[in-house]
């Protein structure tokens, strides 16, 4: 699959991975310096540093203060990941109807002020993108579903969910622009979107989960 409409992150998550996967870095071997994967991966060191973070919830390297970045595996158990960079479009909306529905119930029974108040945001910056680019808007809409599976408090769903998004960024942004064709200043589904926030803020779990099943089908 292209990279090329991918966040610089995730394509940066993408390559390390491959490059690790592929033994330029064995099991035991420090990664270069920020700076020197900046200018190899043509991002900058920010991009870098959440790349890391990524890889180190996937398992494949660790952080030694003082010392650098080091690879404490060449794989994942079960490389997710690549799973869902082959499944068909409809297995992959099947799977992510489960985890957010599941996730919209959950986040609604344990969500705590500081969940609300990072979803107010993100659905706020959803608002304010849809007068930008299909890709800014898909990546603002992409930001509040995280922040509503992050407030389930579960770190395996999340985890789960994290390696859907390289997949789903690219699905939405064709969606959004060759299928609906969304005109500039448009927001779909903003009423959904406010309704879910609405439940999950309010407690209600049947609420969450009855807007989730709609939004997702």
């Amino acid at each position: 699959m292209s990279t090329e409409h991918l966040r610089p992150a995730d394509r940066a998550v993408t390559e390390l991975g491959r490059r690790i996967g592929a033994g330029e870095w064995p099991v035991g071997a420090k990664l270069p310096g920020e700076t020197s994967l900046a200018h190899e991966l043509g991002v900058g060191r920010s991009t870098v540093r959440e790349a890391v973070r990524v890889l180190a919830t996937r398992g494949l390297v660790r952080s030694r203060q003082g010392a650098g970045v080091f690879v404490v595996a060449d794989s994942v158990p079960i490389d997710v990941s690549a799973s869902v960079q082959r499944a068909g479009l409809a297995q992959v909306q099947e799977v992510r109807r489960i985890v957010e529905i599941d996730a919209a119930g959950l986040a609604a029974e344990r969500r705590t002020d500081a969940d609300v108040e990072r979803m107010r945001r993100a659905l706020d910056a959803r608002h304010a993108a849809a007068s930008e680019s299909d890709a800014a808007f898909v990546n603002a809409d992409i930001d509040f579903h995280v922040a509503v599976v992050a407030a389930a408090h579960n770190s395996l769903l999340s985890d789960l969910f994290e390696s859907f998004l390289p997949r789903l960024r690219a699905e939405l942004l064709a969606y959004t622009s060759e299928v609906l064709a969304r005109p500039r200043g448009t927001e779909p589904d903003v009423d959904l979107h406010e309704a879910l926030f609405d439940a999950i803020a309010a407690g209600d779990r049947a609420a969450a989960v009855s807007v989730a099943r709609e939004h997702l089908g």
